[in-house]
């Protein structure tokens, strides 16, 4: 499993990457593309779409399950990963690089405090595991 330094990951599995000042990449992590398994389709919001931290903002479809996205950090949606339609396993390839799934403008990057980091995202998941067995 892998956890990069310099993401910053939710409790629900996504992660967020600060490119420049205030623009935040998210995508979900290793852990939960593994959870999932194959994903066959992603769905994400649209441009200029305003998300709030904690709240909805898409979903992925796997052969198990279809799961809410939910945002990590309020902002507008200023890119879409127009990958995905056709290539949603991207996700599952490379979860923290071509499998990201929507960039924003972040509201507030103070948001960012609340989030964890690679270390106390991989004893999250540690424990999330530990709680499956």
């Amino acid at each position: 499993m892998e956890y990069p330094k310099g993401l910053r990951y939710s409790r629900e599995h996504e992660w967020v990457m600060v490119e420049g000042d205030d623009t935040g990449v998210i995508g979900i992590s290793d852990f939960a593309q593994n959870e999932l398994g194959d994903v066959v389709y992603v769905e994400a919001p649209e441009l200029g779409e305003k998300i709030s931290k904690d709240d909805p903002f898409g979903a992925v479809e796997s052969v198990k399950a279809v799961s809410d996205l939910y945002a990590p950090v309020s902002g507008t949606v200023v890119e879409v990963n127009d990958a995905l339609p056709e290539t949603p396993e991207l996700i599952n390839e490379d979860p923290y690089g071509e499998g990201w799934i929507i960039k924003v403008s972040l509201s507030d990057v103070d948001e960012l405090d609340d989030l964890m980091n690679a270390e106390e995202y991989e004893e999250y998941c540690e424990g999330q595991q530990d709680d499956d067995d």
